[in-house]
């Protein structure tokens, strides 16, 4: 706590990411002087400015403040940034965005969710709850609330709900009171090389919580019996072996209806109008959170059914009795697979469209046959060219290595033009946009097409 209380102005290099925003926006609620550098423009970089944060948007040393407690980056930016490296030639404290996590949670009592998928919707249906509730929490998201419109907010109460990220191990420096594991697949493999030391993270991650803390994973993950907590938890969709499930699930006017049934504890009819079933799980892990608290059932079941979603979370963009436009985050082969199954429990009779815009030259190689048989779920596949990221390409790497592995016969890549300009012609009546590159500054120009196709 002490290394926070020295910092007056801090400095942000990728200050438009969602983790690294909501520690900007953190800083400004603590009055600190709070500034930044981004590559690009976007809604939430416009919202940092509306709170008084200066950024600039281009790579320049002139512009940069001389005078900072701390600088913080995230591991995105690259190593030759011509900010970052002036900051560590003249001796600055230059840190990354978990060493802040750090920092900030070292004297709380911390709910940190992890996992390489759902972790961004089950933190926010957590923190969405205990806010509802009057439970009260300070929340750092990755991914903007729909209720609240931000990935950030503060409470009085000394709790905090952080989503605990793998890449880089940056979760490895948080230590839980309550930890969540969603999934352990192999992802990010460019840090870790292979899916056993993917799995090996998550023990030690597990390992991370404070005596007499709450373990709570998701049921039947692999190296199970490795992860142990003094209170230990499993949740489950529908497996009644788990310690928390779902049962009686049923589709009303395209909102889901369930009971979740716990050890000597259940919950009828609970009301979830996020769409995927993948939803009602992640529902479950954050009851399960809820329930170890000791939150009433009516509050729970109050807070679940006014739980509008997270952006690019199976968001409804489009949604009338002409077209369903829905964009999501899914960006792995599992989530790609979670997403289609999701839409065709509610959507069950609808050809279903699907656009997707791999992330990582080093992601589409690793998985390219996982990404191949999750498409072939869809009726027809549309492949935008990958989106690199932090990455320089690899040779022979290409959108065109997943649809030639792929059995489904209409699949075709277009870049972001001809996309468009398919939209136009097809008019595709349910079409789900995914990734999590830039794949979503298409979202609102399609919906224009769409809606001036009626």
């Amino acid at each position: 706590m002490s290394q926070l209380n020295n910092i007056q102005k801090i400095y942000f290099i990728g200050i438009g990411g969602i983790g690294m925003s909501a520690l900007a926006r953190y800083f400004k609620n603590k009055n600190c002087e709070v500034s930044g550098y981004d590559r690009t423009k976007t809604a939430l970089t416009q919202q940092l400015e509306n709170l008084g944060i200066e950024i600039h948007y281009e790579e320049n040393i002139n512009a940069i403040p001389k005078e900072v407690d701390v600088v913080v980056y995230t591991p995105a930016i690259p190593k030759d940034h011509k900010e970052l490296l002036y900051y560590q030639q003249h001796n600055f404290l230059v840190v990354k965005r978990s060493d802040v996590l750090q920092w900030i949670t070292e004297s709380s009592f911390n709910i940190c969710v992890s996992g390489t998928h759902g972790k961004t919707t089950v933190t926010t249906m957590i923190a969405h709850i205990l806010k509802h509730s009057g439970f009260g929490c300070n929340a750092f998201l990755g991914g903007i609330s729909a209720n609240y419109n931000t990935n950030f907010w503060s409470s009085e109460k000394n709790i905090v709900v952080v989503e605990a990220d793998e890449y880089d191990r940056s979760f490895l420096k948080l230590v839980p009171d309550v930890a969540v594991i969603t999934a352990m697949d192999a992802d990010h493999l460019d840090i870790y090389g292979t899916k056993e030391e993917v799995e090996k993270a998550y023990i030690q991650f597990s390992k991370k919580l404070k005596p007499n803390g709450c373990l709570v994973t998701k049921y039947g993950l692999k190296k199970e019996n490795e992860l142990n907590a003094t209170h230990h938890y499993t949740y489950s969709f529908k497996n009644e072996n788990a310690n928390v499930y779902a049962t009686n699930i049923r589709v009303e006017n395209n909102s889901y209806v369930f009971d979740v049934v716990g050890n000597n504890w259940s919950i009828k009819n609970i009301l979830l109008h996020m769409g995927g079933l993948h939803n009602i799980e992640n529902a479950i892990a954050a009851i399960t959170v809820a329930k170890h608290l000791q939150i009433e059932n009516e509050k729970i079941k109050n807070a679940i059914e006014d739980f509008k979603g997270v952006k690019r979370r199976f968001e409804y963009i489009l949604k009338n009795e002409n077209f369903v436009l829905i964009d999501d985050y899914a960006h792995h082969p599992e989530e790609l697979k979670a997403l289609i199954t999701g839409v065709r429990s509610i959507f069950k009779n609808e050809k279903i469209v699907l656009a997707f815009q791999p992330h990582l030259y080093s992601r589409t190689k690793d998985l390219a046959d996982d990404f191949a048989k999750s498409l072939d779920i869809a009726d027809e596949v549309i492949l935008l060219p990958i989106y690199p990221a932090r990455e320089l390409p690899i040779n022979g790497v290409e959108s065109e290595m997943i649809v030639n592995k792929m059995l489904l016969k209409q699949k075709q890549v277009l870049s972001k033009e001809n996309f468009k300009n398919w939209v136009k012609e097809n008019k595709p009546k349910l079409l789900v946009m995914a990734g999590a590159g830039d794949i979503d500054v298409l979202v609102q120009p399609i919906k224009e097409i769409l809606l001036s196709s009626v």
